[in-house]
């Protein structure tokens, strides 16, 4: 009962600190549409300027248009510390475009801006779940393939007649520089000014589907096997790819300055086709995903905005540490109490005592995440341990509720009331029905990073 207790207030506590700190109308649409106006400039800015010199006019109008709407987006962001970094990369962004610059300035531009724009107004960049790309490809086919052809080729029957033409996803040159997250905020919001309608509709986890898919119709099967080999053997083409965040939003581009154009092409085919190789990587960084949101929390306390230092907080326990817990709670279930106590500790010196007390409570977590690291060998532990730990949970938990259940049927059994045990019965199949549900509301309706593994737990 005290585990109990003590998880569903922390489900509590993360949901009501999550809508206390979200002022009233502010959602993230704002940021999300700008981070799709620059990545939009990114990867189609080729298409209008070639050496400095206009190859497509009405391509040009659009990459000005569109630089402009991001100024004036960026301009009207909530305050935040950062907002301003924000419009100068926008700013410096339009005058590149109007400047008639290289393609590959232009696009490092736009990916400078984004990188500002996610740091200082998180939003989310990755899936939930391993996306199913089978699911993805039968999505394609039915709602996308009229107008982006069968192979997304942009050749689909209905292509004739639209202007712009639907964007042709086997494009080398283009694809290398689209991010899985491009093609995901297009799904969910559709592109003004053509004909690609928003697919907001679908579920999360059917866009991020279709995304992964497209995203691999560049890619042939030879390259696909060439990243195979890459990520067993080159270790920085897979140190690019640390999670499932990198693969949706990583670029070719963006790392064949690292590991060179083909690796980079070859190793993303891979990822995006088989995502689940990069998400068992990003177990290992938990700790390092902690360590990194603990010390921006800080640095968001010394700037004096709470509500960040707060979210921030919040990541790395929801984020980083959380997902540990099966594993170390099978090891060293003292250690793992004294980690969650520390980050209550930690979130409740920033709302309410002083700058020097959140470092106190800061600089004693980074020591128990040295311990936490030195038990768990420095490394993430196994999947068929942190099965076998959260197996041993669950049957424990379930053996005591049928325990309970048992002992009240065989109680009013030798009292002679059969006729109350239909009550009984009615209480555990509702609970089942309310064990359903809650899974239902915690995976669909609550959106802050992690917070549904804990309703689902309470």
């Amino acid at each position: 009962m005290k585990r109990l207790f003590w998880v569903l207030w922390l489900s509590v506590f993360v949901w009501g600190s999550a809508v206390a700190q979200t002022p009233p109308g502010q959602t993230d649409e704002g940021p999300r549409q700008l981070w799709q106006l620059l990545d939009y400039v990114a990867v189609d800015y080729g298409g209008a300027v070639d050496k400095g010199a206009v190859v497509s006019e009405s391509e040009y109008a659009e990459m000005r248009d569109f630089t402009a709407n991001a100024v004036t987006q960026a301009q009207a962001l909530p305050p935040h510390a950062s907002k301003q970094a924000v419009v100068d990369a926008a700013n410096q962004l339009q005058q590149a475009v109007a400047g008639k610059v290289d393609g590959a300035q232009v696009a490092r531009l736009a990916h400078q801006a984004e990188a500002l724009l996610v740091t200082a107004y998180p939003i989310p960049v990755a899936p939930k779940a391993l996306p199913d790309l089978q699911r993805g490809a039968a999505l394609f086919q039915a709602q996308c393939a009229a107008c982006h052809g069968t192979t997304g080729g942009g050749n689909g029957p209905l292509a004739a007649n639209m202007d712009p033409p639907p964007i042709d996803f086997t494009d080398r040159e283009r694809a290398g520089s689209r991010s899985l997250m491009a093609l995901y905020q297009v799904v969910s919001q559709g592109v003004q000014g053509t004909s690609m309608p928003s697919f907001a509709a679908l579920s999360e986890e059917d866009k991020w589907a279709v995304a992964f898919f497209a995203g691999t119709l560049s890619h042939d099967n030879a390259m696909r096997e060439r990243g195979e080999q890459l990520w067993k053997g080159n270790a920085p083409a897979r140190k690019e790819f640390a999670d499932l965040a990198a693969v949706t939003t990583l670029t070719e581009a963006s790392i064949a300055t690292r590991v060179g154009a083909d690796a980079a092409r070859d190793v993303t085919a891979f990822v995006r086709a088989q995502p689940a190789v990069a998400a068992a990587s990003g177990n290992s960084n938990g700790l390092a995903l902690s360590r990194q949101r603990l010390d921006e929390s800080l640095k968001a306390l010394h700037q004096g905005d709470k509500s960040a230092a707060t979210r921030l907080a919040l990541s790395a326990y929801l984020d980083g540490f959380e997902p540990l817990e099966p594993s170390l709670g099978a090891r060293n279930k003292a250690l793992l109490t004294e980690v969650e106590n520390g980050m209550l500790a930690y979130r409740s010196a920033i709302a309410n005592g002083t700058l020097a007390q959140s470092e106190g409570a800061a600089q004693r977590l980074d020591y128990l995440f040295a311990e936490v690291e030195r038990e768990l060998g420095g490394k993430a532990a196994e999947p068929l341990t942190t099965f076998l730990g959260s197996l041993t949970i669950l049957l424990r938990e379930g053996l005591e509720a049928l325990l309970i259940v048992v002992g009240m049927i065989a109680f009013l059994k030798k009292a002679n009331r059969p006729d109350v045990l239909r009550y009984v019965h009615g209480g555990w199949i509702v609970a089942l029905a309310a064990g359903g549900l809650t899974w239902a509301v915690a995976t669909y309706f609550v959106n802050i990073s992690g917070a549904s593994r804990e309703v689902t737990e309470g």
